[in-house]
């Protein structure tokens, strides 16, 4: 996004930087935080909220900054309209504060992250976040909230799905129809756990249950799971259909994306919506690939001429994700050209359910994403509804009732939810404005 750098160049120059306020400090928020305040002209990272607000401090520490810690949206006010840093517990506080331009919510949590969002909504500052969980069960009644305010609700650059995003719309621009939007995965095994990659998580600073999110297909089935959100597409199947070319081995080696496309094309179709999906195994990882097809033989020529092969579909990839690099410049295609990165369409497209990782007894708490007790598989929203299955994203907390044998998707009635939680209280809204009443 070359025309990004020369708008924030001139804010820069104007003494106008864009405003921003994070939510999470973990992992992906120190890495935001340091690009921001390092290698960002025209933005200024102005308060950080964490609920351990230490790590917020750190986030600041490591440019030698000392910021001011707030308990209130007036002191917070306050402190921005010094130029004072500014790190907080309260993150709806924040979000509520006078002087931000836009929040950047990078938690991965449930609860805590819907409520900051809506604050930020109703304070009317844009939403930028990397919480493909959060978006995958709520950001289609998020999106409209967002919408009726006048403001941009999106995902980021950066992750997957943004790269997918900005990848769809390349090949758009070129006349080429995506049929297929997909990610590429090195390990894929629902059982991991906590505990399986407790050492790996270590070793790179990282949650043992995030990091187990990414191995037993949980995160990238919200990743996808939002990229059709976002574009109209469906799952093939339940799971998606994740061809796997390393045998179970992430050492083993990579084969060319190219080569995988047989695997997809029994299921490609011109005329439909397209479809989301992974490969395991495949180069370049950890990046992105877009098929598609066009039927004009003139252009099929020129795509052959230029190496693309002889179609009718056509791989288009992205070798590389950089997370934290990238978030800046979704914050400035929002606040400065409404340019949302990747956000609902409309009515949710697919969603993401839980399965039980082993068998549950009665009694049995789901406790975190990548867990010991489920994992989450994409599927089409109208299976979901149809089946009462159970969105992972509202799993968390819940108590199963009754027993739920290993690999078998929760439905509504194994579980008892927790009760006033705010985000049952959004998926009941996004049900009501987006879809007709099922008859039991």
């Amino acid at each position: 996004m070359m025309i990004v750098d020369t708008a924030l160049a001139k804010r820069e120059a104007d003494n106008k930087p864009i405003r921003v306020g994070m939510v999470g400090a973990g992992f992906q928020g120190k890495g935001i935080g340091l690009q921001i305040m390092t290698a960002t002209p025209g933005m200024t990272l102005c308060a950080i909220a964490n609920r351990h607000v230490e790590s917020a401090i750190s986030v600041f520490e490591q440019v030698g900054i000392a910021p001011e810690r707030c308990d209130t949206t007036a002191e917070i006010e306050s402190a921005i309209a010094r130029g004072v840093p500014v790190v907080t517990e309260d993150a709806s506080a924040m979000a509520a504060s006078d002087g931000l331009d836009a929040i950047v919510e990078v938690t991965g949590s449930i609860e805590y992250a819907a409520e900051a969002i809506l604050t930020a909504i109703s304070s009317g500052k844009h939403v930028i976040q990397m919480n493909a969980e959060l978006d995958g069960t709520i950001g289609p009644i998020l999106k409209r909230k967002a919408e009726q305010a006048g403001l941009i609700y999106t995902f980021s650059d950066g992750d997957q799905p943004g790269v997918q995003m900005n990848l769809l719309r390349f090949a758009e621009g070129l006349g080429i129809k995506p049929v297929l939007s997909g990610n590429i995965k090195g390990l894929h095994d629902p059982y991991r756990n906590p505990e399986t990659q407790r050492a790996f998580a270590e070793r790179w600073g990282q949650k043992p249950a995030m990091v187990a999110s990414f191995a037993d297909g949980t995160k990238i089935s919200f990743e996808q799971a939002i990229v059709a959100n976002g574009t109209g597409m469906q799952v093939a199947r339940r799971g998606m259909l994740g061809p796997d070319f390393s045998n179970g081995d992430p050492s083993s080696p990579l084969v060319p994306i190219e080569e995988t496309l047989s695997s997809f094309e029994p299921y490609l179709d011109a005329s439909g919506p397209g479809l989301v999906d992974y490969v395991v195994g495949a180069r370049p990882g950890p990046g992105v690939f877009v098929i598609g097809t066009v039927s004009d033989p003139r252009k099929q020529h020129y795509l052959e001429l230029y190496k693309l092969g002889k179609g009718p579909y056509y791989c288009f990839y992205t070798p590389y994700h950089l997370c934290h690099f990238e978030v800046p410049t979704s914050v400035a295609r929002a606040v400065l050209f409404n340019d949302p990165v990747l956000t609902p369409r409309g009515a949710p497209v697919v969603g993401v359910v839980a399965m039980a990782k082993k068998d549950l007894e009665e009694g049995a708490i789901i406790r975190e994403f990548g867990g010991f007790e489920v994992y989450g598989v994409a599927e089409n929203i109208e299976v979901i509804r149809r089946e009462r299955l159970l969105p992972v994203g509202l799993a968390l907390g819940c108590v199963v009732k009754k027993r739920v044998a290993k690999d078998v998707p929760l439905t509504f009635d194994d579980v008892r939810f927790p009760e006033g939680r705010l985000v049952d209280r959004l998926y009941r809204a996004q049900e009501d404005v987006f879809f007709e009443k099922i008859e039991e």
